[in-house]
C-alpha cells in the first residue's frame, strides 16, 4: 500500500469544535443555543437564559462528563450540537480525577496544588499529570466531532497581566483556566472566540489641561465575537474567519457557520480558495 492511497480532500466535512469565552451577560450561552438540536451539559450553578429550553444534563464529575460522550458515539440519538458549560467549573471536576486516580489523600494527592511536605503534587506537578486527564477530554470531544456534531464549550474570563517581551506588561482577558489547561483547550480546538461589547473610547477634559480616557459602550451595545489574538484578549482560529464577526441574537450560528465547512487554504473576499 502506497502511503499516496491515504490521499483525500482537506476540504472540511465535518463540524468544528469551538471554546467561546467573554465577558459576563454577553451571550455565549445565548449564541450556543442557536446551534441545531443542542444537548446542554451543564455544570451546578450554570443555567440557560430563560428564553432558551434545551434538553440538558447537569454533570456532576469527570465520568459523567465522559460517559456522555460515549452515549453519543455509540448509542442513536437526534442531537446535533453538544454545549459544555462551564469548563472552568468542569476544571475542578478534572482536577478531582486527577488526584482520585493518582491515589488521593493517601498518596499526597488531597488537592491538585497541594504543597504539604513531600506531596508529590508540589511543583506544579498536580497540573501537569491533569493534562493527561484534559487531554482525553479533548480526544473524546474530538471524536464527538467527527461523528458529526457541533461542539460548543463555553468558559467564563479573567484578566491577567501579560509579559509582552517586546513592550510593558498589560492586561488581558483570557479563559478562566489554569494556564496548561488553557493551552490544550486552544491546540485542540478549532477556535477560541472571545465576546465581548464593542466599546468606543473618547477623550474626557478634567479641567486644568488634564484629560483622560473613557470607553463607553456604542449605541445598543453592540455584541462582537473576535477570533484572532489582540492585544487585549485571547483568540484564535483555524476556520479563514475575519478577525471579528458582529453578534446579533438569532444570527450568531447563521454568521459563523459560514466559516464551518471550508477548504484549509486561504479563502478570497467572495469565498473562493485562492490561488
Amino acid at each position: 500500500m502506497s502511503v499516496f492511497d491515504k490521499l483525500r480532500s482537506s476540504k472540511r466535512k465535518t463540524p468544528p469544535v469551538l471554546a467561546i469565552y467573554g465577558i459576563g451577560g454577553v451571550g455565549k450561552t445565548t449564541l450556543a443555543g442557536e446551534f441545531p438540536s443542542p444537548l446542554y451539559l451543564h455544570t451546578v450553578g450554570e443555567e440557560t437564559p430563560v428564553d432558551l429550553d434545551m434538553p440538558s444534563i447537569e454533570i456532576e464529575n469527570y465520568e459523567e462528563m465522559m460517559d456522555v460522550f460515549e452515549h453519543l458515539l455509540t448509542q442513536e440519538h437526534d442531537f446535533k450540537t453538544v454545549i459544555i458549560d462551564s469548563l472552568d467549573a468542569f476544571e475542578k471536576m478534572v482536577w478531582a480525577f486527577t488526584c482520585a486516580r493518582m491515589g488521593g489523600f493517601a498518596a499526597g494527592w488531597s488537592t491538585i496544588d497541594s504543597n504539604d511536605k513531600g506531596a508529590p503534587t508540589a511543583f506544579g506537578k498536580g497540573y501537569l499529570e491533569a493534562d493527561t486527564d484534559w487531554l482525553e477530554y479533548m480526544d473524546a470531544v474530538r471524536a464527538v466531532s467527527r461523528a458529526g456534531l457541533h461542539v460548543v464549550q463555553i468558559l467564563h474570563s479573567k484578566v491577567k497581566a501579560f509579559n509582552d517581551p517586546l513592550v510593558d506588561s498589560y492586561d488581558r482577558y483570557r479563559p478562566k483556566l489554569q494556564d496548561r489547561a488553557t493551552d490544550i483547550i486552544m491546540e485542540k480546538s478549532d477556535a477560541l472566540l472571545f465576546m465581548s461589547k464593542r466599546t468606543s473610547v473618547k477623550q474626557i477634559d478634567k479641567g486644568f489641561g488634564k484629560k483622560v480616557n473613557k470607553a463607553e459602550g456604542m449605541s445598543g451595545s453592540e455584541r462582537v465575537i473576535y477570533t484572532d489574538e489582540r492585544a487585549g484578549f485571547l483568540a484564535k482560529n483555524r476556520l479563514n474567519m475575519p478577525p471579528s464577526i458582529p453578534f446579533r441574537k438569532g444570527a450568531g450560528f447563521t454568521e459563523l457557520s459560514k466559516y464551518f465547512y471550508t477548504p484549509h487554504a486561504p479563502v478570497d473576499e467572495d469565498g473562493q480558495e485562492a490561488a
